[in-house]
């Protein structure tokens, strides 16, 4: 009776040893451990959907023209045939065309963000790697500022957004061929070539800056500085494609991601392309990113600290870090920028530099831990 009890449990044996035809008892943990962690990752998404609509709702709701919660949600029903009833003329006006656009599009910058961010993280095997590492942004900052400072006015008011854009995708491939060598690219050439690329990039900003004009000089800053005060629906339009495209096609890449982790021979082994995979999420991490700065200019550490986040609480499985990063990133930001333009009213702090505010130390909390953890970095 003991000895049957003590088999189905994993136990040694009647007499406390290890029986060569006992079988061990690590299956029941690792199990047990994944459905914790899914449970987990449900409750996050779950949350964080919650959360992003509560604070969606309140956000088109507070500002200078403050507008009850209640009839936020009665003019957003009735504008989707829901019933509920519209504002008044003025406060139709500044719901739709201007509180609705700026919390859409911090949404979906955020979203990209945070997004391609997990993606680089999860190409490079780093969990302190971010979307900046490989030029995007410094490429589009040298669009935007050019156009800034030579006066280019050839796509009306989309010029400065264009130019960044195709610069911040343009600095990308660049950084990708500078790397490649073999037929293949190696994560720390990548990494190296984009901080050469970087360093140039921003070079030529202070170069462009130092011929502008004074009020080219102040509009740079901002741009620079990042906000969403110019936010609009065709702004939004322009973006959404970009966006919808890397959302859809990032999570596609979740199960290889898992497989990279355990390092390129691994998961070559295991079926996965590494080249092909990683030159598709380099196009991926460019068209979020370089979408994201084209409208809201520079804006720092959203996709460095959202998934890092994610994956302190629900493991680094990216089935649910790459749309919790989504959820997340698109949370941030709009609570952020929530910030921005209620903390000093009548005045709007920068964007990025409160993100970098918040960021900056918890960064250097993330480098102390890891190198604990680590036992140093020799």
């Amino acid at each position: 009776m003991t000895t049957v009890d003590d088999t189905r449990t994993g136990a040694p044996g009647a007499g406390g040893k290890q029986e060569p035809g006992d079988r061990p008892e690590p299956v029941e943990k690792p199990a047990g451990g994944a459905v914790v962690r899914r449970a987990r990752a449900t409750v996050l998404t779950v949350g964080l959907v919650g959360a992003l609509v509560v604070c969606a709702l309140f956000a088109a709701g507070v500002g200078a023209y403050d507008i009850p919660l209640g009839d936020v949600v009665g003019s957003l029903m009735n504008r989707l045939g829901l019933g509920g009833a519209p504002l008044d003329r003025v406060g139709e006006s500044v719901l739709w065309n201007v509180r609705m656009p700026r919390v859409v599009l911090a949404m979906l910058v955020g979203a990209s963000l945070a997004c391609a961010g997990a993606l680089m993280q999860g190409v490079f095997g780093n969990p302190l790697a971010e979307p900046g590492v490989i030029g995007v942004s410094a490429g589009a900052a040298v669009g935007a500022v050019a156009a800034i400072a030579f006066g280019l006015n050839f796509l009306g008011n989309w010029t400065i957004t264009s130019l960044a854009f195709v610069f911040g995708l343009a600095t990308v491939l660049l950084v990708y061929t500078l790397s490649r060598s073999g037929g293949r690219t190696e994560v720390v050439t990548l990494i190296l070539t984009g901080i050469a690329v970087n360093a140039f990039g921003f070079a030529l900003v202070g170069l462009f800056v130092f011929f502008a004009d004074s009020a080219q000089v102040t509009q740079i800053t901002f741009w620079q500085l990042g906000s969403l005060a110019q936010a609009t629906w065709p702004k939004v339009f322009a973006v959404l494609p970009c966006a919808l495209l890397g959302l859809l096609v990032a999570p596609l890449y979740a199960r290889k991601l898992d497989l990279l982790a355990l390092g390129e021979r691994p998961a070559r082994h295991l079926g996965v392309p590494v080249e092909r995979m990683r030159l598709v999420l380099i196009v991926v991490v460019a068209l979020l990113t370089a979408a994201a700065v084209a409208v809201a200019g520079i804006i720092t550490f959203v996709g460095l600290l959202v998934p890092h986040l994610l994956r302190m609480a629900a493991g680094p499985g990216h089935r649910f870090l790459i749309p919790g990063s989504a959820l997340g990133g698109a949370l941030v930001l709009l609570v952020a920028d929530l910030a921005a333009r209620t903390l000093a009213a009548p005045a709007e702090l920068p964007l990025g530099v409160l993100t970098a505010l918040i960021g900056s130390p918890f960064f250097f909390w993330l480098l102390r831990r890891t190198r604990r953890r680590q036992g140093g970095w020799a």
